[in-house]
């Protein structure tokens, strides 16, 4: 069963920047450690502090596989301390959705 996890960031509106270039970073990690990513998306108009992630796996056992493979990934590890120490990253929830057919 494919699924995808979607991330809701609450981010600080004052570092959009910092978490585009967070973005980006992980446009190139996370295909590389086996995640097929669907897109991060910054806020346009509207609610200024509320960004998203999408990512899909085949499965939750290919999720599971992807984060260990993203934990030893020195470039993740890199963009994960990045993330830590600018602080433009005030919340994170995720959840996991089955694809509709």
């Amino acid at each position: 069963m494919r699924i995808t996890c979607f991330i809701r960031y609450e981010i600080d509106p004052c570092q959009r920047a910092a978490f585009q270039t967070y973005a980006e970073a992980w446009g190139r990690i996370i295909p590389k450690c086996g995640g097929d990513l669907i897109g991060y998306f910054l806020p346009h108009e509207g609610t200024n502090n509320v960004a998203f992630g999408l990512i899909a796996f085949e499965s939750l056992a290919a999720y599971e596989a992807y984060r260990a493979r993203l934990k030893a990934d020195p470039e993740g590890r890199e963009n994960f301390a990045f993330a830590q120490a600018q602080r433009f990253i005030l919340r994170e929830e995720r959840s996991f959705l089955e694809n509709v057919a």
